[in-house]
């Protein structure tokens, strides 16, 4: 049996790399991959505009530019670590470094998780040395 396992997991199905290939191939394909890797990136970008507006609007203490300034589908908020705790008990989570997944921002859900940004702030600032 370990015989059997060994070999599905050194070899797995090759199915996956023959859609990229024909996705590559393919020129209609290709466009709309491509179209939507762009509709995705802009999502993103939304969010992390609508983020910092939010905490914006809520005169959240601290400089959150760099929420949009950074790219791709995670963002290094500063945030402490007892702040991450905070967000966690409010069922919003994210790395103990701070990190947060943009792609789980929602419209309906980044006004939430700007507010409970805002209370984890003002709860536990920053100690200043």
């Amino acid at each position: 049996m370990e015989i059997q396992i060994r070999v599905v997991w050194s070899n797995p199905p090759n199915h996956g790399a023959r859609i990229v290939t024909t996705v590559l191939n393919n020129t209609a394909f290709f466009e709309e991959w491509k179209g939507q890797i762009l509709t995705m990136a802009n999502r993103i970008k939304k969010m992390r505009q609508e983020l910092l507006d939010n905490l914006k609007k809520l005169g959240t203490p601290g400089n959150w530019d760099h929420i949009t300034k950074q790219i791709g589908m995670f963002s290094y908020t500063g945030l402490t670590e007892k702040q991450v705790e905070y967000l966690k008990s409010k069922s919003i989570y994210l790395l103990s470094s701070g990190r947060i997944s943009m792609c789980g921002l929602t419209s309906k859900n980044v006004a939430y998780v700007a507010k409970t940004m805002d209370e984890a702030i003002r709860a536990y600032p920053r100690s200043v040395l």
